[in-house]
């Protein structure tokens, strides 16, 4: 029985004692929370079900934990439900019904964990869409990680992801690319809005080297030869930086061809005829503040040019013809402000503004020796996604970056995301896994199976704790789809890792010298078997491997 087989049974059981006493049964959440106490003692699973409707339906909280607590000692699967305090409900589950998971995740497989709430659900997920004018810095690497991460999550509640790279090649900062890679053509420094580090001097170099005629074009060929080769040179390079991450996109959206197909010019023209733009100070205003908005926001400027909101418009309206039901935007910082102008522009067509979602990420720190790291031999100014690998490997890199919230801003210590101990987060979940694979091995050596048909013989506390974690997973992966957050799925690994090595250490699982194999034996196998599943199942989750050994 998992937290949701049990969630249903007590939610039947309440609704039935309800309706016993001709009390109201509507006012019972649709779905039931059971948690697993800090204090094993306390039982394997707590509810506040009663406290929660017991004002409402006119009774005790603790004579309605009592009615339920009774039923429910009734039904299959429960050893005991006990009152605790005002009225929460302490629950144990026989050992047969426990061990009901394990069989659960071996015959599930790679799929355990997966569901069906956004079954049928078109998504499209926009993040790292960095400007092709220079390498991934670390707020890029950490909505690589992430978005990659939750698109793999929104997967495999049933959703249908589509994965989009927003190529800003249209606007000021290519010209001033364009016009950096130029003066490193001619040995002269970078203009001082422009971009420095030795990237710039490499891709110049290439340019000379596949248009050697290039310096003697007149300015304006000059400047559009550097921007199309040094533009694509750069991009190819950002996207082999992120396949080498793990991460591909299913489509690569050209800013530029907003303005090109004119969609930025119909969606101006659309907004105009319905009211929502007005006319001041020589410029066009969306009424943004009709919607939300903390202010109105600038679509046409003044001397003519469309203001970065209106390629924002036209891309919106492009997704919702491609026919997605959702439209999640992975931001920066400093683009706090698109929340509001996003959801407005929307509402603003008459779409529902729920149809966008903006996530905005925190900014992105390295450590070393306790001292900042401040800048990068290659990009000049920034680290970058190739610096942190180099330092820390991939599979650390994405896992520091997806453990904390994207709310919260991240410090990474360099010297403990590199240590092989149990200090280093990825490392401690990825050596349970490994170990539990030479435990696997081991076995197979000794010609010892694992068995799932006694399962009711693992009685030690330890064993429950493990059992009871792996029953959580599905409702872990369930919450880091609803709420977009991805670290959920690493915070639990490592707590599903902590529990394992605390079973190990408190169980023996294959027999020592001239011992035979017992069913206690076998049925650990069973749930090492499981342990290591999840474990797999979640790492791949968030595109980490799971190692056989270390």
């Amino acid at each position: 029985m998992t937290p949701a087989d049990l969630a249903e049974l007590l939610r039947g059981t309440a609704a039935s004692v309800l309706a016993d006493r001709g009390l109201d049964v509507s006012v019972l959440p649709e779905t039931l929370t059971v948690e697993r106490p800090r204090n094993p003692e306390h039982g394997d699973y707590a509810t506040n079900i009663a406290m929660q409707v017991a004002k409402k339906v006119g009774t005790n909280p603790r004579e309605l934990a009592g009615w339920i607590a009774e039923a429910l000692t009734a039904a299959d699967g429960i050893e005991s439900a006990e009152i605790a305090g005002p009225g929460f409900l302490n629950i144990r589950l026989d050992k047969d019904a426990q061990g009901a998971i394990v069989v659960s995740v071996l015959e599930a497989g790679t799929s355990y964990g997966s569901g069906d709430s956004l079954a049928g659900k078109k998504i499209n997920l926009e993040f790292v869409s960095a400007n092709p004018t220079g390498p991934i810095h670390l707020g890029g690497t950490r909505w690589a990680a992430v978005g990659d991460a939750l698109g793999r999550i929104l997967s495999a509640q049933g959703g249908l992801v589509t994965r989009e790279y927003y190529f800003n090649d249209h606007g000021a900062q290519i010209d001033r690319f364009s016009r950096s890679l130029i003066a490193a053509a001619k040995g002269e420094p970078a203009p001082e809005d422009g971009y420095a580090g030795a990237y710039i001097a490499d891709i110049a170099a290439s340019v000379l080297k596949q248009r050697p005629d290039v310096m003697e074009l007149p300015a304006d060929e000059q400047q559009e030869t550097f921007r199309a080769i040094g533009v694509e040179l750069m991009f190819t390079h950002i996207k082999q930086t992120l396949h080498d991450f793990g991460v591909d996109f299913d489509v690569y959206f050209h800013e530029n061809s907003l303005f090109e197909s004119g969609a930025v010019e119909k969606a101006v023209e659309s907004l105009k005829g319905s009211g929502n733009l007005f006319h001041e100070d020589g410029a066009w205003w969306l009424k943004s503040t009709d919607y939300g908005d903390d202010k109105d926001r600038v679509v046409i400027k003044s001397d003519g040019n469309a203001a970065y909101i209106a390629g924002d418009i036209a891309y919106f309206q492009n997704k919702r013809a491609r026919g997605f039901d959702l439209c999640i935007y992975m931001l920066g910082a400093d683009h706090h402000g698109y929340i509001g102008r996003l959801k407005a522009a929307a509402a603003a067509f008459g779409d529902d503004p729920d149809t966008v979602e903006v996530l905005i990420g925190q900014m992105v720190n390295l450590v070393k020796d306790g001292t900042a790291v401040k800048m990068s031999k290659r990009a000049g100014t920034v680290i970058t996604l190739d610096d942190l690998v180099e330092a820390i490997g991939v599979d650390a890199s994405r896992y520091v970056m997806i453990r904390s919230s994207v709310d919260s801003s991240i410090d990474i210590d360099l010297d403990l995301w590199t240590k092989t101990s149990s200090e280093n987060p990825v490392y401690y979940v990825q050596y349970a896994h490994a170990r539990l694979s030479a435990i696997a091995r081991n076995a197979a050596d000794l010609g010892l199976s694992a068995d799932a048909s006694n399962l009711a013989l693992l009685t030690v506390e330890q064993e429950g704790d493990l059992i009871r974690t792996i029953g959580e997973y599905p409702r872990v992966v369930s919450s880091a789809a609803n709420l977009r957050e991805p670290h959920r799925i690493a915070r639990y690994l490592e707590e599903l890792a902590g529990a394992y090595h605390r079973f190990y250490g408190a169980c023996r699982i294959l027999p020592q010298g001239d011992e035979d194999a017992t069913d206690v034996h076998r049925a650990r196998l069973a749930l090492c078997a499981a342990t290591r599943q999840v474990l797999a199942n979640g790492l791949e989750l968030l595109g980490v491997t799971a190692p056989e050994q270390m």
